[in-house]
């Protein structure tokens, strides 16, 4: 069998994760000659998608948790389009996309299924009902896989721990980003006052940025509350937020809550953007205040783009983040430290330079996606060679 004769369909719940997330692993696969195709939820991300070649078919997978009737109807779409279209790889990511979808690739006897784990839906904080439920539903999903891709090594301890998955099918994946398209060297100094004044915003302030769905869990409250501390002594301070509101999720939060800290007139929402890459250069700090994450891409683009960076002590970030040598780790949850990291780095311009000095270097070494590209294609070329021979593709 040839690659080119390989048909792969990649899973996903909504549009944004395969436009943002997964669309630069899906045109390297294609460039190596895989037959390429998407899934996930209809959304205004799919027609930018198919033009640039990628055949997406649209079934709603809801993100909620606990959708029996939609879940049943969504499991049913994915079996008969599996079965029709006779993928020999589908590649799943997500928990709720992850679990419907190996489960009707394997009831349609698709040859092999992979799954790749953006991050565990668990903390070892988690309340013991809720980490025990989502053990079962990640050991049920582990079952159908033949090969499952952690992003964070961290992750990689607790499946084994927990007994989600036979250690020998998981595999380290890690994240990555384009180090060409986030490289600070592509913009002039001139560019952060050109892009202040198509935002609208004092050209002497100072940015803080952060990236993230508009939902609780990303730190968004604890970093309001800190943004209020810091403009007590730092006046010229600007929150730019990126990224897009979630209107079904349960710790979703409307905009109009930084009213509540007083501080409506030092925050910009930016909601989904394309030019990210160019807010990131205006940015003077980078804050990532999640407290649940896999392994953050934003945190790997503001490496890239030679930022100051501030996250919280969790894993994925404490992966990526070298605590005063690529950035600051501070306690999750905890407003005041973050606080007083801002303001830190706010006062200390040599130590911005020096971490982000080597946070660029490091997002280089490390971060840069041929690396994730080159992992996936070797997971492929190792089950596709087991089924070759003839050997069994289950372990």
């Amino acid at each position: 069998m040839t690659k080119k004769r390989i048909k792969i369909c990649h899973v996903a719940s909504v549009d944004i994760t395969v436009k943002f997330l997964l669309l630069p692993q899906i045109k390297f696969l294609v460039n190596e000659g895989y037959d390429v195709f998407a899934v996930c939820s209809d959304g205004r991300w799919i027609k930018d998608i198919e033009s640039q070649g990628i055949r997406v078919k649209v079934i709603e997978i809801k993100r909620r948790f606990f959708t029996p009737f939609s879940d049943l109807l969504s499991l049913i779409k994915l079996f008969f389009y599996f079965k029709k279209e006779k993928f020999y790889i589908v590649h799943t990511h997500g928990l709720k996309s992850g679990l419907l979808g190996q489960f009707a690739a394997r009831l349609a006897g698709v040859p092999i299924i992979v799954n790749t784990i953006h991050g565990l839906y668990f903390t070892d904080q988690s309340r013991r009902f809720k980490k025990r439920l989502f053990i079962f539903l990640e050991r049920f999903s582990a079952k159908n896989s033949n090969l499952v891709f952690s992003q964070n090594k961290e992750d990689i301890a607790t499946i084994t721990r927990e007994k989600i998955s036979l250690p020998e099918k998981v595999k380290y994946l890690g994240n990555g980003v384009d180090i060409n398209r986030f490289n600070p060297e592509k913009f002039s100094k001139d560019f952060v006052l050109t892009k202040k004044k198509e935002l609208d915003l004092d050209p002497k302030c100072k940015i803080i940025g952060t990236v993230g769905r508009l939902v609780k869990e990303k730190g968004y409250l604890d970093l309001f509350e800190a943004i209020k501390i810091v403009l007590k002594n730092h006046s010229d301070i600007f929150l730019l937020s990126i990224g897009q509101e979630e209107p079904t999720k349960k710790d979703r939060f409307n905009r109009s809550i930084i009213k509540n800290y007083g501080i409506e007139s030092n925050v910009l929402f930016l909601g989904e953007r394309n030019d990210t890459e160019e807010l990131y250069y205006l940015m003077d700090i980078f804050v990532l205040a999640s407290h649940r994450e896999g392994f953050p891409r934003s945190v790997i683009e503001a490496m890239a783009m030679k930022k100051p960076i501030i996250v919280t002590d969790i894993r994925g970030c404490r992966e990526e983040i070298e605590n005063n040598k690529t950035g600051i780790i501070v306690p999750v949850r905890n407003p005041v430290k973050l606080s007083q990291a801002i303001s830190f780095l706010l006062e200390n311009s040599q130590k911005r330079e020096e971490l982000s000095d080597k946070a660029r270097k490091k997002a280089v070494k490390e971060f840069d996606e041929k690396i994730v590209f080159n992992r996936i294609k070797e997971g492929y070329k190792m089950l596709v060679e087991n089924i070759s021979y003839g050997n069994q593709v289950d372990y």
